[in-house]
């Protein structure tokens, strides 16, 4: 009879990712960066715990939404106060805050739970191409450009 393997906590090892999103579609730069999140990219992986790796997405000015997304995709939010419903393109979110961008593409991607919101915590978004965690020593994590 075989068992199933399930890794113990102490086990999962957390490795740093950099990906540089020059040039990349969002879309494909956004599920490698959710596979790496959450670790499925791992022999080890297990679907019901965190053995996923950190991310950090520089250059997320740079990256490129295909076909007329640019202009048509648009991006809500709501306070919850009556007549507070506030829309914008993705145009005009690229321009404001493009890390915003990457990270909700990035964080529709994650599980819907507990799991997928600690997932998240791991991704660093930056819209230039300097970031703080250089004493991680990430790694290069190549995708292709499209």
């Amino acid at each position: 009879m075989s068992r199933t393997y399930s890794p113990k906590l102490g086990e999962v090892e957390r490795n740093w990712f950099v990906v540089d999103a020059t040039g990349l579609a969002l879309g494909r730069l956004s599920t490698e960066v959710a596979r790496v999140l959450t670790g499925k990219h791992k022999p080890q992986y297990a679907m019901h715990m965190d053995s996923g790796d950190f991310v950090v997405v520089l250059n997320a000015e740079k990256v490129i939404l295909t076909g007329r997304k640019q202009g048509q995709k648009v991006y809500y939010k709501h306070t919850g106060r009556p007549g507070s419903l506030q829309s914008e393109t993705a145009d005009e979110l690229l321009n404001r805050r493009p890390e915003l961008l990457v990270e909700r593409a990035v964080k529709g991607m994650l599980p819907k739970n507990r799991l997928g919101r600690q997932q998240f915590t791991k991704l660093k978004v930056y819209a230039g191409g300097e970031h703080p965690h250089a004493a991680q020593q990430p790694q290069s994590l190549n995708l292709g450009a499209v």
